[in-house]
This record gives C-alpha cells, structure tokens and sequence, in this order.
C-alpha cells in the first residue's frame, strides 16, 4: 500500500512516532494507502527547518522568489493528469472537474502569486507630517491548514501567497485527502526548490493542528474548514496574540427573481448546488425563489437535479461522486433524515446508491420555514432546499436569516435590485447572474461564523506581512 510522508527540509519522511493512517477511496469504501500520522515531535521539526530557511528566503528578491513559485507552476502542469487522478481518486471527485477546474486553479494560484510578488507594493505619506513610508515584512514561519473538499486548489491558495510575501511554511493538508499535497512535495524536491522553505506536515487535527497553532515560533495561521475547528483556533491564538485568518462554513442563499433569465442560467443554478456533491462551501444549498414562478422553477430543477449522473468519478460522464468519508457519509444521511422529521417533502433523492462507496443522491427539499435546522446547518453535501418569497425585501430577510454570511448569488435582470441586495446581504461575497466566478485578486472571506479576515489578491500578502512605518522629518 502506498505510503504518503511528511515533506520536512526538502525530503521525505516518516512520522517519528512510527503511525499511519489509512486513506480510503471514496468511491469503493475502502483504503488505498496511508498517510504519516504526525505529532508534535514532527510539527518541532518542520518549524526548525521553516526557521533555519527564513533568512535566506526572506532575503530574495521578490522577483526570485516570484521565479521559484513559477518554476513550481510549470512543474505542476506538466503533471496536470496525474494530479487530476490523484485528486479524483483521494476525494471522490468527478476527474473532469479535477482535471478542469481544481488542479488549473492550484496551477493559476501559484502563478498569480509568483506575479504578486513582483506587485506588492509600500506606501509612502509626505506633506502633512514630514515623509512616511511603510515597509511591509514577511512575518517569519507561518502555518496552513487547508481541507479536504478542494486539496490542492486550497493548499496551493494558502501556501502561496505566504511564500511570495517572503515567509516560510508548515503546511497541514486534510488527513482524509493528502495524496496532491505529497506529491507536490515530491515535484518541489524535484525542481530544487529551497529546503525548509515549504514543509509539509500530516495528521489529524489535535495532534498536528493544534501543534502548529500553539507552537511560539508559527506568527500567523490560515485556516479553511469547520467553524467549530476556526473557533478552536481562535481561542488558542487569542492569547498568545497571533494572527489568524479564518475561511470557515457557510450556508449560501441562491436569489431567484420572477425577471430573471432563469431557465437559460439553470445549468449554473443547479451546479450551484451540487458541484462535487454539494462539498463547496460557497454551494448555494438554500434556493430562494419568487412566488409567481416556484412552481415552474421547482419542476425544472427538480428534473435536473435527478437527471444528474451519479457514480464513479473516474467514468467521463459522472456529473456526482461519492461523499468524501464514512463520518460525512453518516453525517448528511442524517440531515436527510432530519429533513424529514422536520416536515420537509423530498422532491428527489434522499436515498443512498447500493453500491460500494459512500454515494447520495442529488436531493431537493421544500416546505420548512427559514428557522428549522435543515434551512440553519451547514449539510455539506447534495443536498438543497427551496422556499417561496414574495417580494425583495422578504428575498432579502429570507438570506439573511441564520448565522452563516459567505456567498450569496443573485438571479434578476433588475441592475437597481441586484445592487441594492446586495448591498444588503450579509455575505463576503455576492454573485449577481453568476456563480464562482472568481478574480484572484480580489477579497475572499464570509463573516459572522462564516469566518474572520479576507483571503486573496493584495489581502493575502497583506495578511502574510507586518507594517512597519518609517517616519523622517522634513526641514
């Protein structure tokens, strides 16, 4: 069985504890290979290196570090196939959207990073107090922790940005997916990228997570994943007054006007909802739509929804895989079933596929009120439910009911509308007749429990640096 190691210092290596963890093959239920189950003891080591290398690194120019981070694209690319099968195997996704969406996406993240660095700019103040400018500096040894629906997209939009800005890294990638992590690893080593500048660190959260996080020499965190696991972080982080971003979970309202060109944005709807099996946190898993067309809009959706192929990602026609682990598995079968209890009516799905692997299928709910839990928790599978609204303003108070304040897409015709909505959603990020459509250089982040700080374009370098102002007095 393959064995995924640590990448610390440039080489591969075993957990010092001697553990591993099995990875398994959603699609089969069944483990294909292991991965280090890491401790402190290897958390200790990888900050050594990541500490050892920061002045060198730090010392680059920016246009080297920028060279680094290409020459790390370029090898990527050229591995874009296996990358693609590694990550449709490790997390169940259909291989199309591995091979055309996820790994160009890591590929793109090191790329616009590797501009940024060139890009990054100080400021400087004259005229009101002598002349200011401000340095801004990379903080030292800093550590990722990224998930396990997008591994390589998340892992690459974390590490590099704190690469360019100057910093060096202890990464933790999900212990459920680790395998495109590893093997960027194994292509650093292969190009020669600089030893301990990025080090890679597996297992599981309260071991190795939790010991980047408290470690006194990490000086900043970012982190995607639950708001249970984002509040755990802030609470040790708090006191030892270390800065943290924080991309947690979201529970995004999908607007859906009586004027809108609906029909012809359906395709986009419905991947909305239900792209890598619902797993996205900036999936719109509530649908909200217009009284005067529910019902057109619900047959329609739900006609897609079941026209929608589930079954093993590696088949070119697969539109859904499987749910990622048993533990999730459980864990959105039983919001199925709490939907249920609540009163909702299962328009489609709500079944599991008899088959090996953990497979449900596209489910569409309606009849539960904005307050129920199906309509509050985040699901994190294929799972949507529709309401009726009847005018904006309940629109409005519809998707801004509950804690979570991520995403929010927005389906009229009515400019004046969209903008005046969106203005007033409570959400990071609002998509007018459009979804995921992301600029890298723009701010990327929720509030409320959907998280803290902003990810993205000139906010991420900024997050990866320290302002230092530098004040001269002027005759």
């Amino acid at each position: 069985m393959q064995q995924l190691p640590h990448w610390i210092d440039g080489k591969a290596r075993a957990p010092a504890n001697g553990r591993w963890l099995d990875v398994f093959d959603p699609a089969a239920g069944k483990p294909f290979a292991q991965v280090a189950d890491g401790d402190a003891s290897d958390v200790q080591a990888a900050v050594a290196a990541a500490q050892a290398a920061f002045p060198a690194w730090s010392k680059l120019p920016n246009t080297e570090r920028a060279r680094w981070l290409e020459k790390l694209a370029d090898a990527l690319e050229a591995r874009l196939e296996d990358f693609a099968h590694a990550e449709s195997r490790d997390g169940g996704k259909p291989l199309k959207l591995a091979r055309e969406m996820e790994i160009p996406r890591a590929v793109s993240n090191l790329r616009f990073f590797a501009h940024a660095a060139t890009q990054f700019a100080s400021e400087s103040h004259h005229g009101q107090a002598g002349l200011n400018y401000t340095l801004r500096q990379p903080l030292g040894v800093v550590g990722t922790i990224s998930p396990w629906n997008l591994p390589l997209y998340l892992f690459t939009w974390k590490i590099a940005p704190a690469l360019a800005a100057g910093n060096t890294v202890v990464a933790k990638p999900s212990e459920v997916t680790p395998q495109t992590a590893t093997m960027l690893g194994e292509l650093m080593a292969g190009i020669g990228f600089p030893k301990g500048v990025l080090n890679i660190v597996n297992g599981l959260g309260p071991s190795v997570g939790e010991a980047i996080v408290s470690h006194p020499a990490v000086k900043a965190i970012s982190f995607t994943g639950s708001t249970a696991v984002g509040k755990r972080i802030a609470g040790i982080a708090a006191p030892m007054l270390k800065k943290v971003s924080l991309e947690l979970g979201g529970k995004n309202a999908t607007l859906v006007f009586a004027d809108s060109d609906w029909r012809d944005h359906l395709d986009t709807i419905v991947r909305s909802a239900f792209q890598n099996s619902g797993q996205i946190c900036l999936c719109g898993s509530r649908i909200l739509v217009e009284r005067g067309i529910y019902s057109q809009f619900r047959d329609a959706l739900v006609q897609r929804a079941s026209a929608l192929r589930v079954g093993d990602p590696i088949d070119s026609d697969v539109q859904l895989g499987p749910l990622v682990s048993q533990a999730h598995f459980d864990k959105v079968v039983a919001a199925i079933a709490r939907a249920r209890d609540e009163g909702g009516q299962i328009l489609c799905g709500g079944k599991i596929l008899e088959r090996p692997g953990w497979f449900v299928e596209p489910t569409v709910v309606e009849g539960l009120g904005p307050d129920c839990a199906t309509n509050r928790d985040e699901i994190f599978g294929p799972v949507v439910t529709l309401q009726p609204f009847d005018n904006d303003d309940q629109a409005l108070s519809l998707a801004n009911t509950g804690d979570y304040g991520l995403a929010t897409s927005i389906w009229t015709r009515d400019l004046n509308r969209a903008h005046r909505i969106g203005a007033e959603i409570h959400a990071g990020i609002v998509w007018i007749n459009s979804w995921l459509m992301r600029d890298l250089r723009t701010p990327f982040g929720g509030m409320g429990q959907s998280g803290l700080g902003r990810e993205g374009g000139a906010e991420a370098m900024r997050f990866f640096t320290e302002p230092k102002n530098i004040g001269i007095a002027l005759s």
